[in-house]
Order: C-alpha cells, then structure tokens, then sequence
C-alpha cells in the first residue's frame, strides 16, 4: 500500500466514523441526496454533514427508469463512487435491493460499495421488479445478516452505517404501519444501524415508528403534498432525513419548463434561474483545489 492509498483509507475510516457516529448519537441531521459529482459538491457547499446518493437521479441522468433492473450495480456504483471522490463527506449509497435476492447477491454488494468509497448503505427488503411483493421475513433478515457481516469483514476497517429499509407501506398502504414495525425491528435485531420505512407521511405515524423500533430512524421528504420541517421531524425523535430523488427530479422539472417556454413562446425567462458561468466555474475550481 502506498503512502497515498494509505492516506485514502484513513480518510474513509474518518468519514465512517462520522457517519456512524451521526446516526446513532444526532441531533437530527438532513443528508440529501446527490446523482453526480457536481450536485454532491453544490450540496456539500451548503454545510451538510453527510450526502446520500439517489439511485432515481442516476437513472434519471442515464435516461432510464428508477428501476434497479435499469441500472445495473457496477454502472450505479461507478457513478456512487465518483459522488465519494467529489465530497470530503460521508456519503451513504442507494443499494436498491442489494442487486440481488440472495444473501450473498447483497454481501457481495455491500463489499463492492466499501471499494466504491461508500461508509454506509441501505438494503430494501423488496425487489426491484415493481410488480414484487416484500421478501419473506425470515430472508430480509439473512439478507441483512449478510449486509452486517460483509460491512464489518471489510479489510480496511472502515465503518459502515447500515440501512435497512422496508417498502411495507409503499407495497400494503398506511394500513401496514405495525407490519413495517415489526419489519423494522427485525431487521434491527438482524444487525441494521439504522431503519426507513418510507410512506411515513404523517406526525402521528412518524412518532408512533420512532418510539416503537427504538433504534435510529430515517426519514424522506420532498415528495409533492404536505411535508413537515426539521424542527417537528426532530421532536418526533427522527434521526436522519434524506430527500430521495426529488433534488433530482425538481431539476428535470426546471429542465422542462425551460424547454416548453423555448418550443412554446420562444421566449428565454428560465436563465433568470440559472447561475452565472463565472460563479459556478470559480466554485468548481475551489472545490478541485
């Protein structure tokens, strides 16, 4: 090992500390969710301790679907690594399902993402074919098993924050709070840091899983409909609140607005949005510096 690769490595090892220590102990911390090199470093700008990456928004950026049949894991990781190498930050990778249903499929994927550069991950307990139903139980939980061993058989003793995540709500409806519950807890019993149900919309649901898993929770925000600040998600004992893919989307959004005013009225109102090439190539060159 080089002196450089040296350097690399305890760098890693900081950041997953950081991020480990971040989500179990808080206060609550918003880590959005970058798909490229250069939104992880505008974000990073604005003072965030940790980034997350967004499989959406790299499927987006590819011009495919959020599937993660779309994508597949060494093309999604390869774009997760370069969001690690733009940023000085933790960032936790969109593992999607662990590209595989076996336990050893997503051991295997958690190996590949600690090489990417990733400290931490999240692990979905459904498949990516949008027709599937949730794993049976008992195999989420050696799926996670397996996420737990292959995090902490890592060479380099770099600390990795796992996720799991359940699609119990998004699958059943709000009708299965107690199944994501009883999900969550299982599978922080199986060995995840920390748990995300999303579907959970509401104040009185949000309370009712934090106090019920007793374990760091994740949130996401930024879907259309009500939404709720940071300051109410922390007094309901939210951890950790990430965006998903609405960063993503809100800018293919101004994407096509501006092409519907040029195919439309021919006029040019969108470059009152944009910012100045000067302001963003000095930026750019501060952050390669």
């Amino acid at each position: 090992m080089t002196a450089a690769d040296d350097d690399t490595l305890s760098a890693r090892r900081l950041r997953g500390a950081a991020l480990r220590r971040l989500t179990a102990a808080g206060p609550l911390f918003v880590m959005p969710n970058a798909w490229d090199a250069g939104s992880a470093r505008l974000l990073a700008a604005q003072g965030f301790p940790a980034i997350g990456t967004t499989s959406a928004g790299i499927a987006y950026a590819l011009g495919r679907p959020d599937q993660s049949l779309a994508v597949p894991r060494d093309t999604m990781l390869a774009h997760c690594a370069a969001i690690a190498a733009a940023v000085p930050l933790p960032v936790s990778g969109d593992l999607e399902d662990g590209y595989g249903a076996s336990p050893a499929e997503v051991a295997a994927t958690v190996t590949a993402a600690l090489a990417a550069g990733l400290v931490g991950g999240n692990i979905e307990d459904v498949a990516g074919d949008p027709d599937a139903d949730l794993y049976d139980r008992d195999l989420a939980c050696d799926r996670i098993r397996a996420a737990r061993a292959a995090a902490d058989a890592d060479a380099g003793g770099v600390p990795f924050t796992l996720t799991a995540r359940t699609d119990a709500l998004l699958r059943h409806g709000p009708q299965a709070l107690d199944e994501a519950i009883e999900r969550s807890i299982a599978y922080r019993d199986a060995g995840a840091d920390c748990l995300f149900a999303p579907g959970l919309a509401d104040a009185d649901s949000i309370g009712r899983f934090v106090r019920a898993v007793d374990a760091p929770v994740t949130v996401v925000m930024g879907f259309t409909g009500p939404t709720l600040d940071t300051a109410t998600l922390a007094a309901l004992g939210v951890t950790r609140v990430t965006t998903g893919g609405s960063l993503a989307r809100a800018c293919f959004g101004l994407l096509r607005r501006a092409a519907e005013e040029l195919a439309g009225p021919g006029t040019f109102g969108y470059a009152a949005q944009q910012i100045p090439d000067a302001e963003l190539t000095a930026f750019f060159r501060r952050s390669d510096d």
